[in-house]
């Protein structure tokens, strides 16, 4: 785990020095060991959710402890329950740990915020399941 954050800690400072911005405008902070992350919880900026950097969580609401629709569901490709986003952004952060400073560039192209992006979909797979967070096939 220590060998993964120092690996994404490129991507970790950019996430603090976002949330850092975030903290005059009412953002606060705190290390959520589940999420293995710091989370900025009220970030002000984006459209809502959560954007995650690194071991560094940005969120625009109160918790992560909170129900949203996966992104095939918000499509309309399918009918699915809902998952919670702490697990979806879980699951990013295990992501970035594994491919550090290559996540960013991999996950645009792959598609960006969309679902077709497989990173997306493992992350939503990783919240119905527990299980399946990588974005490639086993």
């Amino acid at each position: 785990m220590l060998l993964g954050i120092a690996w994404t800690l490129p991507n970790s400072l950019l996430g603090l020095l976002a949330g850092a911005a975030g903290l005059a405008f009412g953002a606060h902070a705190h290390l959520n060991r589940r999420e293995c992350a710091i989370v900025f919880h009220r970030w002000p900026w984006g459209p809502g959710g959560a954007l995650t950097l690194g071991n560094v969580i940005l969120h625009t609401g109160d918790t992560l402890d909170a129900n949203c629709v996966t992104y095939a569901h918000r499509a309309g490709l399918c009918e699915e329950p809902e998952i919670m986003l702490g697990d979806h952004e879980r699951a990013h952060v295990y992501q970035y740990m594994v491919l550090g400073p290559l996540f960013l560039p991999l996950y645009l192209l792959c598609g960006g915020v969309s679902v077709r992006n497989r990173f997306e979909r493992a992350a939503d797979r990783y919240a119905h399941t527990g299980r399946g967070w990588w974005p490639w096939p086993a």
